[in-house]
């Protein structure tokens, strides 16, 4: 390729992502990290995701596909907190949703089973190279969103965990979408420590590390998330 033809090219091309960089604001679907150097190639993706993906279903599998055993990602938290809560059986675990609501409350993992449940078997892929595929138990997020009545003009929902230092969020979209469950269950049992358990959210249309373990708040936003993940902020497969 000649010397001109190549810059020609390149300058085409960083022409088209600013433009659609422009036309994503213009939508509001320009993600938390979409600034920068990488701004604009992280926002195309987002954008074109959200647009071309909304209502798409992620792969739903029959249970003779389950992974035996399905791996163990990590070890259970260390934390005293924690150890306390297994030893008691997870009785007094409490998840706090707060934030842009109607209603803040506090459930107990009792209280979402109260709720109506949904079960999927579902591949987790993770960023690291490894995969499973397993059954899930759990009450639809968009089911406690309207318990607690999210305001409208809210775009994130931010999750936090008993373990120091680890939390990660969505956009209300993915909060809504049928398939977003606050799991309790996995493979027809109680979800296990080593899972997650007693509680974790799972994300079947995003990479693993978006299906954060261990959940005790949940606050509903219309700020982007503070703070930077060693990945992407959208997961989105």
């Amino acid at each position: 390729m000649k010397r001109r033809t190549l810059v020609t090219t390149g300058v085409a091309g960083a022409a088209g992502l600013v433009a659609a960089e422009q036309l994503a604001e213009q939508y509001d679907l320009v993600p938390p990290d979409g600034s920068g150097i990488y701004g604009p190639g992280t926002t195309l993706t987002y954008a074109a995701h959200r647009l071309l993906t909304r209502n798409a279903l992620a792969r739903e599998f029959p249970r003779s596909e389950i992974s035996r055993p399905p791996h163990q990602n990590g070890k259970p938290p260390k934390e005293e907190a924690y150890v306390k809560h297994v030893e008691a059986g997870f009785a007094d675990w409490r998840v706090q949703v707060d934030g842009m609501v109607a209603r803040p409350t506090t459930l107990s993992v009792a209280d979402l089973r109260r709720y109506p449940s949904r079960s999927q078997i579902t591949h987790l892929a993770c960023e690291e190279g490894w995969s499973y595929i397993a059954e899930w138990t759990g009450a639809p997020l968009s089911e406690v969103l309207n318990l607690v009545g999210a305001r409208t003009g809210a775009k994130f929902v931010v999750f936090h965990t008993i373990q120091n230092g680890w939390w990660g969020s969505i956009d209300i979209d993915e909060a809504r979408h049928p398939q977003t469950l606050l799991a309790y269950g996995m493979n027809g049992g109680e979800l296990p420590p080593g899972h997650g358990g007693p509680l974790r959210l799972r994300v079947p249309r995003q990479l693993g590390y978006r299906s954060l373990k261990y959940v005790n708040r949940i606050t509903v936003t219309d700020r982007a998330p503070e703070g930077r993940s060693e990945y992407s902020w959208y997961a989105g497969i």
